[in-house]
């Protein structure tokens, strides 16, 4: 077999000699278990999730988009001028309402539970009464139900190409496929390279966790489970993730996760503040002074890394973590 960083290469290599042909409307996609047609490329988007907004923003489409929603980080500063000009709808769910007030030919949605069955924002079926199509990132629809737990249940471990295929499909629906495929060979490099950077360090029996948020400071975490994105990073970087629930985020208590002493401790940072722990400096405060925490050998030796909450969902900015997550787990003075 060959090692992964070969493999990655290899694949990179393929991808760069395949032609990138316009695309020919009317366009109909299957995508997460619907088909959505377009005549032509949409003038008018409304995106909920910053990762589908930075997808939209990394193919040169962001002029085509009038309101943005979901946020948990500020936008990449490359996005800022072009971001400040675009309303945002609201920092976290936007209305109904709200969006089809912007009269969308799109609607492009990170996560199920926002535009799906039981969607908080509406139904897809809703959407399409009005002829408005909605595309869901494939990440968190494909292996993957919505119906169980807060943020879904994995069947099946998150599979990177979810992401090389909503960048390829949305640049399908916008008539930009080169710059798709670009974008995709950038980013399948750039986890080559980390990985390669993680496999240099020769890590053995390490293991890690990610916490998100927590509803409390004193209540259990929201920590990731074993077959989400953050999985995926620590798998890829040859890190053991010490939780093994298949939810995407569940609430775990810290005595289990102290009884597990990961190698690493990795805390999502966030710019939004629905909860006191999406302040991550009041989780490194928390983790520094809890009894419990506080004797874990991540907290002892500082061994904690922190992410923005961005980087460890399906997003382009997830290889920005996957570069930071690297960097750091190469820092460290480990024994081999």
């Amino acid at each position: 077999m060959l090692p992964r960083v070969t493999a990655l290469m290899i694949g990179l290599g393929l991808s760069a000699h395949v032609h990138a042909a316009p695309t020919h409307y009317p366009l109909t996609l299957e995508n997460c278990g619907s088909h959505i047609s377009f005549a032509q490329a949409p003038a008018r988007s409304v995106t909920i999730g910053q990762a589908a907004t930075e997808m939209l923003y990394a193919l040169g489409v962001g002029d085509n988009v009038v309101g943005t929603s979901l946020w948990f980080n500020n936008v990449l500063a490359q996005y800022k001028t072009l971001n400040d000009g675009i309303e945002r709808l609201a920092n976290n769910e936007p209305s109904f309402e709200s969006v089809i007030a912007k009269r969308p030919q799109l609607v492009a949605a990170e996560l199920e539970w926002v535009v799906g069955a039981q969607g908080v924002v509406g139904t897809r079926e809703q959407f399409d009464e009005l002829n408005i199509p909605t595309y869901l990132l494939p990440s968190d629809c494909e292996g993957k139900d919505n119906r169980v737990g807060a943020d879904g249940t994995r069947l099946e471990p998150f599979r990177i190409d979810t992401v090389y295929k909503s960048i390829s499909q949305l640049a399908e629906i916008f008539d930009v496929q080169a710059r798709g495929q670009q974008l995709n060979d950038e980013l399948k490099a750039r986890l080559a390279k980390s990985v390669a950077t993680a496999q240099d360090k020769g890590l053995k029996q390490a293991s890690a966790l990610v916490w998100f948020s927590s509803a409390e400071m004193a209540s259990d975490p929201y920590v990731a489970g074993h077959k989400g994105i953050p999985e995926f990073m620590l798998h890829t970087l040859g890190l053991t993730n010490v939780v093994q629930s298949d939810e995407e985020w569940p609430a775990v208590g810290w005595e289990t996760i102290a009884k597990a002493n990961p190698t690493f401790l990795v805390i999502a940072r966030m710019d939004r503040r629905r909860y006191p722990a999406d302040d991550h400096q009041q989780k490194l405060a928390f983790l520094r002074s809890d009894p419990v925490t506080r004797n874990m050998d991540a907290v002892k030796n500082n061994r904690i890394i922190i992410l923005d909450a961005l980087a460890l969902q399906a997003s382009i900015r997830m290889f920005d973590g996957l570069e930071q997550l690297a960097g750091a787990i190469d820092g460290y003075d480990l024994p081999q």
